[in-house]
């Protein structure tokens, strides 16, 4: 069942599926169509989720569940992250490579390898305030307060150098 994404609890599942680039305009017109076609119809052994998605910045795809509602399974995940790869084969996209990262430079979103991520922080391109994108996000609070962050306040800061 699709509903409002700003209606979903906060404890609602999220997952972040990043884009190697934006979407162009007739591919997010597919995309939301399919993706709010298979929501209305996504189910966990036969019982329907209550979910949403958004797109944010056209370059990710953030799809949620109320697990209040009814608990996603291994099935239901597969299916989602079926309908993924269906938008990467049909616009030539990466969509489900866990090792990219992404990170703001000014207003620019830039999708990189995590390998040239670590080369730019060698490089001071990238430092502790760069502005990063935290896809391991789990819960939509998260995604609220944890999934645009800078370096020091994510993950990534492991890879500072001292």
């Amino acid at each position: 069942m699709l509903v409002n994404f700003e209606s979903l609890v906060d404890t609602s599942r999220v997952w972040v599926y990043q884009s190697s680039r934006e979407f162009l305009e007739n591919e997010l017109d597919i995309i939301t169509t399919k993706i709010e076609s298979f929501i209305a119809e996504w189910k966990r052994h036969g019982e329907g989720l209550k979910a949403s998605y958004e797109i944010k910045y056209n370059q990710f795809i953030i799809l949620a569940v109320d697990e209040d509602y009814n608990q996603v399974s291994g099935c239901s995940i597969d299916s989602s992250v079926n309908l993924m790869k269906q938008f990467e084969n049909a616009f030539d996209l990466d969509l489900t490579n866990k090792l990219n990262v992404s990170f703001k430079n000014d207003n620019n979103i830039n999708v990189v390898s995590l390998t040239d991520f670590q080369n730019f922080i060698k490089q001071q391109k990238i430092t502790g305030n760069t502005i990063v994108f935290n896809n391991m996000v789990a819960t939509k609070a998260d995604l609220v307060s944890n999934w645009e962050v800078s370096v020091n306040d994510s993950w990534h800061k492991r890879f500072l150098v001292s």
